[in-house]
């Protein structure tokens, strides 16, 4: 005896099922560069496990087309995230897939990130496609075989389905909770799984609370300074006035940030043709920090922005901007605002990208210039050049500044944004035939038209009578080269430079010029773009403290020993001090660091557990205090 009932749904159910286990093992090479075969069942199980629920909750008529659409959805799912890994270099949450629609706006980037192999997740359905369309040619519509399956071949389907889905949640389950103790969020995304990674991090986000916190902000404040206690970052007596404090007191701020702008180009030249000359210039007459790097989180860009005026680390799973655009955020804006300050930021995008038109007020910004109040010259994507950038932001600061009112400034670039195409009218450098259409050959040439372009607005502030009266501070964003784009060793074929993948990369600038410094000064200690905040206030004379000012960042010019942390383009619990980055394994013994000074590995690293600890709990108290920030 023989029914006929459901038969093709059950070989569907084995194919799909096969499929997208074969494209969570793409995945897992394109994320990890191979595939770890004892965690292979961590991605089955939850494959199992869905479909074993369509087997069961979906009619007989539909499961064939339930298991393809989502066979269609998750591939969907995990080629977004392979672009987004591309494009930032973690693995995404489902948090941070909730920022694609920023990502996508930045369309000619994010194409430059898409590989060839990413399409591969929909090929199958591709193949569905067309083998669909000749079997309606050849057999005519609605004609096709009809399989015929013994009440014992269905028994047996059916001890399957309870397999994978008794067998797919119990793997599910022991995958998530053994990972979820390893602080090392890519350690984590492969032992787990993908699918079961999510889990993870939602399960972490609900312990975390959302965004909104409980409790006191003074609790948390106390905790901050009984836990910065315990770190002395300077060696001077309590009370004593600080190197530097107030020698700009009075002055005009403008603070630019640079797109994606890396240390390692500022003083090398490229065919006898220097690459940063005008910075170069900056850095040899004002204060120069060679050794901070970037801490910014899913927002990038908007995370500079975020962290350089309020001196808080971004919490990792989502845009600053977005998260916390709607509150009172304690900042250096607000804080010269009250001393009669005008504080304005340029952006030549739209104020709506990263949700900038409430970051700004957020931040306590007067005003902001956006996309329409520049002239647009067609340099990229989003309009006018850097040039143009300057030229109307002095413009409008001039006129502020004959009113009498001093002003602190943010103009952040964008002409030298990934992908890195200068138009031809604009580049100022050659660049030899062996990096001609490569990215570090583009990247040079971008990054030379933003030295090019300050050189512009240097030009701008003196014809207007401002640059005497002017501390101008410069600093990068965030990292431009990937290493899969440009391996250490064609950098240093090209610029006879030791380059690495880590910490090279995250490396970005901060000059500070300052009217009447007698002799430029280079300070070695390491610092993070946190830090740039409080070090500004301290030239201004503004006094952190007096202020009853809560910052997690540091004055570089008045501290003797510094620890960063970093989180989301590194595991969270990584960190910088003046001798190592370190970047945690499953736990800290089984991390790994390397030498700032020589780039090598260091094998014994022992004696830095405490600087783990210590920024594993500052970060945790700094993500504590933002929440608990009043909304506006």
């Amino acid at each position: 005896m023989y029914e006929r009932k459901s038969g093709p749904g059950r070989a569907h159910f084995y194919i799909v099922s096969g499929l997208l286990l074969l494209k969570l093992l793409l995945l897992r090479v394109l994320f990890f560069d191979r595939i770890a075969w004892e965690w292979v069942a961590a991605d089955a199980a939850p494959v199992l496990l869905l479909m074993g629920i369509l087997a069961v909750v979906i009619p007989s008529r539909a499961k064939k087309a339930a298991y393809w659409i989502f066979n269609g959805l998750l591939s969907l799912l995990l080629f977004a995230s392979s672009v987004y890994f591309n494009h930032f270099g973690s693995v995404p949450t489902y948090l941070a897939l909730y920022e694609l629609g920023q990502v996508f706006q930045v369309k000619e980037s994010v194409e430059s990130t898409i590989k060839s192999i990413d399409y591969l997740f929909f090929a199958d359905l591709v193949l569905l496609l067309l083998f669909s369309v000749f079997r309606r040619w050849r057999h005519g519509r609605g004609a096709g075989e009809q399989r015929l399956y013994s009440p014992g071949a269905r028994r047996a389907h059916l001890i399957v389905i309870l397999v994978c889905i008794l067998g797919g949640a119990s793997l599910s389950v022991y995958s998530i909770h053994a990972a979820r103790g390893i602080t090392n969020e890519l350690v984590q995304a492969e032992s787990a799984g993908f699918l079961n990674y999510e889990v993870a991090a939602a399960l972490k986000a609900q312990e975390d609370s959302g965004l909104v916190g409980t409790g006191d902000i003074k609790d948390t404040i106390a905790k901050v300074k009984a836990l910065e206690a315990g770190y002395p970052y300077s060696a001077k007596p309590a009370g004593t006035v600080p190197d530097y404090f107030g020698s700009q007191k009075g002055k005009n701020v403008i603070v630019i940030q640079l797109e994606a702008f890396q240390t390692f180009p500022l003083h090398q030249s490229l065919n006898g043709q220097e690459l940063t000359p005008v910075l170069n210039g900056l850095a040899d007459e004002g204060y120069y920090f060679p050794h901070v790097f970037q801490q910014v989180g899913p927002g990038n860009t908007s995370d500079a922005e975020f962290m350089s005026n309020t001196s808080i680390y971004p919490i990792g799973t989502l845009a600053m901007s977005t998260s916390f655009g709607d509150r009172e955020l304690p900042s250096l804006p607000r804080l010269l605002r009250d001393k009669g300050y005008g504080a304005y930021t340029f952006h030549v995008n739209k104020v709506g990208f990263w949700n900038r038109n409430e970051l700004y007020p957020a931040l306590g910004f007067n005003g902001y210039y956006d996309k329409d109040a520049f002239k647009n010259d067609n340099f990229n994507a989003f309009g006018a050049s850097d040039e143009q950038l300057y030229i109307t932001g002095v413009e409008k600061l001039a006129e502020l500044s004959k009113k009498g009112t001093p002003f602190y400034a943010q103009m952040v670039t964008a002409s030298s944004h990934h992908p890195f195409n200068i138009p031809d009218s604009f580049k100022k450098i050659t660049v030899p035939d062996n990096l001609k259409d490569t990215m570090l050959g583009n990247y040079l040439t971008a990054i030379n038209y933003t030295d090019y372009a300050v050189g512009t607005l240097i030009e701008e502030l003196k014809q207007n009578g401002l640059w005497e009266n002017t501390v101008l501070v410069l600093y990068g964003d965030h990292f431009g080269l990937q290493p899969k784009d440009v391996p250490p060793e064609q950098v240093k074929e090209a610029l006879g430079i030791n380059y690495d993948s880590r910490i090279s990369r995250f490396n970005i600038p901060l000059i500070v010029h300052a009217p009447g410094l007698a002799q430029g000064r280079v300070v070695e200690r390491t610092g993070g773009q946190l830090d740039i905040m409080p070090t500004v206030a301290n030239l201004l004379g503004v006094s952190l403290q007096e202020e009853g000012f809560t910052a997690f960042g540091h004055d570089l010019l008045n501290i003797d020993r510094n620890v960063i942390g970093m989180r989301y383009y590194m595991p969270s619990g990584s960190f910088l001090n003046d001798d190592i980055m370190y970047v945690p394994g499953k736990d800290f013994a089984n991390g790994e660091a390397v030498s700032l000074e020589t780039l090598e590995p260091v094998a014994d690293f022992s004696q830095y557990q405490d600087d783990y600890d210590y920024i594993l709990k500052l970060m945790d108290l700094s993500d504590e205090y933002v929440k608990l920030l009043p909304q506006r």
